[in-house]
């Protein structure tokens, strides 16, 4: 919880009385490895923070195949913002790759959250505009570039997570073939 507080407080100030109606309504939660967080065709009910550990936002394309769209580490949140906000079922998964410690807040307990503490939407959009910031700016360099560059990018930006995940869920971030990222690994090693 500590960490979430240290989190938002970077966004904005809050008094302790605020900090502890939000430590209230948050509760902890273990997500264990290869367990989902939330599921396509499903309205995602939860707000959440990882805490410890590492999830994916995944989906499976026409082909049946499962792509990785992006990965969330530590220290970031993690919620389907369309599915949360609208109540409309997700299009993707967010599934944990590693054991997961996150703090999570209900949809009832968020909004109570909204209506009760002023200022908080405000920090709650420079959070959400952060993360959206840093999404781009990891997905776009690895749209232009070769494999090779790729690979090299994704080590410089999630240099904590290259050797805590499976190679199959980085190579379908980063859009090829597994055995391709062998070839490569072992070319720059």
């Amino acid at each position: 919880m500590k960490e979430w507080i240290e989190y938002v407080l970077q966004f904005g100030n809050l008094n302790q009385q605020q900090i502890d109606l939000i430590s209230k309504k948050a509760t902890e939660l273990e997500l264990r490895k290869d367990a989902y967080f939330s599921e396509a065709g499903k309205i995602s009910r939860q707000f959440g923070f990882i805490i410890d550990g590492i999830a994916r936002v995944c989906y499976y394309n026409n082909k049946g195949e499962e792509i990785t769209k992006y990965l969330i580490e530590e220290n970031n949140m993690v919620v389907d913002l369309t599915s949360f906000d609208n109540e409309i079922p997700s299009s993707s998964y967010v599934q944990a790759i590693t054991n997961c410690r996150l703090v999570v807040f209900s949809k009832k307990d968020w909004q109570e959250l909204i209506n009760t503490i002023v200022g908080w939407d405000t920090i709650v959009h420079k959070i959400i505009s952060k993360a959206l910031l840093q999404k781009v700016e990891r997905i776009s360099p690895l749209l232009s570039q070769d494999a090779t560059s790729r690979y090299l990018k994704f080590m410089e930006i999630y240099p904590t997570v290259v050797n805590r995940i499976p190679l199959s869920y980085i190579a379908s971030y980063l859009g090829i073939t597994q055995s391709s990222l062998s070839r490569i690994r072992k070319k720059i090693s």
